[in-house]
């Protein structure tokens, strides 16, 4: 079993695998450790997953992972995430911006025992307007809620142990939230500065429309790490707060009808006893909800989860050693 797993996932960036293959291997070697390669194409539309096959056929060190469809950056990680066999796993992005020769820092980091090391794009080269500004709202905003204190949550260039990166599920556009979510699990996080590198070959996948969804992710982070397992106290809360003031309205309205049986309280305050009603029927609502949150938690944790991505192949090169391992009548799929 290799020691360091690195995942890169990509996207459309045949200018760039060939390249980041070289100085990842180039580095690696020079760690003087086993490692592997999980190289995941994410539905790529160019040659990437050819370049990557071509990879594969000669470096056994390298896993191929391709995926039916583009499922988006935080489900090819999870991919590879769950085809690396390494004790530690690192993770970044496959268009040159993350530099390879930043990676003995985070295993320096590893090595003094923390679990999630974060890389922190401390000198950006991104427009401000459009990303800078934006990034640091956001990062501002995470760690707040969080209670996290580190300046880049945004930044795929990350690395983590093994026991704690399997126990942190990501679906949608977590990835970037990663820390958050494994400080939940008591993981011990630190960050370092990285190099942050102008794309210079292909179009980024980035935009300002994912920088205003990074807002909505940090509402249900919010809620994950505070209610993750107890949905009922977040909507019963509300729930039994409104079910009181509806109960509370129609109860001043009772009172009124037994004291003064012949005023017409309906007619004359009609606005105010829709509010009470709408206030019960909402509040026994809230509640139900909370009550269905805990039947998925209770799912969530006893059934079985399936993974947000569907694998169509996966490639690797067996080395000759292992070939005679192989059964004589069987067909290796890697």
């Amino acid at each position: 079993m290799p020691r360091f797993s690195i995942v890169v996932p990509f996207h459309n960036e045949e200018d760039n695998v060939t390249v980041l293959y070289a100085q990842l291997k180039q580095v690696m070697e020079q760690v003087d450790d086993s490692f592997e390669l999980v190289l995941v194409d994410d539905g790529s539309q160019d040659r990437t997953y050819k370049l990557l096959e071509e990879i594969a056929a000669v470096d056994s060190r390298v896993l191929v992972v391709k995926l039916r469809r583009n499922f988006g950056q935080t489900s090819a990680l999870s991919a590879g995430f769950d085809h690396a066999s390494g004790d530690f796993i690192l993770a970044m992005d496959g268009d040159l911006q993350h530099d390879p020769n930043d990676i003995p820092g985070f295993l320096e980091k590893l090595a003094e025992g923390y679990d999630v090391v974060s890389g922190w794009r401390k000198e950006r080269m991104d427009s401000f307007i459009m990303r800078r500004l934006p990034s640091r709202c956001a990062n501002w905003l995470m760690a707040k809620l969080s209670g996290v204190e580190i300046h880049d949550f945004g930044t795929t260039f990350k690395a983590y142990s093994r026991e704690v990166i399997q126990n942190v599920p990501l679906y949608g556009e977590m990835h970037r939230f990663i820390p958050a979510l494994a400080s939940w699990y008591g993981a011990s996080i630190c960050e370092i500065p990285i190099k942050n590198i102008n794309r210079e070959r292909g179009k980024s996948h980035y935009g300002i429309g994912r920088t205003f969804r990074v807002f909505f992710d940090l509402i249900t982070i919010r809620f994950l790490l505070k209610y993750m397992t107890r949905p009922l106290h977040f909507f019963g809360g509300f729930g039994i707060l409104s079910i009181l003031g509806g109960g509370g309205i129609a109860l001043l309205f009772l009172i009124g009808k037994l004291v003064n049986p012949h005023q017409a309280l309906m007619f004359e305050h009609a606005p105010i006893f829709v509010i009470g009603a709408v206030m019960i029927v909402c509040g026994i609502q809230l509640v139900a909800l909370g009550l269905l949150g805990e039947l998925l938690v209770r799912h969530h944790y006893t059934g079985d989860n399936p993974a947000a991505y569907t694998v169509e192949r996966i490639v690797r090169l067996v080395p000759s050693d292992e070939q005679s391992l192989l059964p004589r009548h069987g067909k290796e799929d890697f």
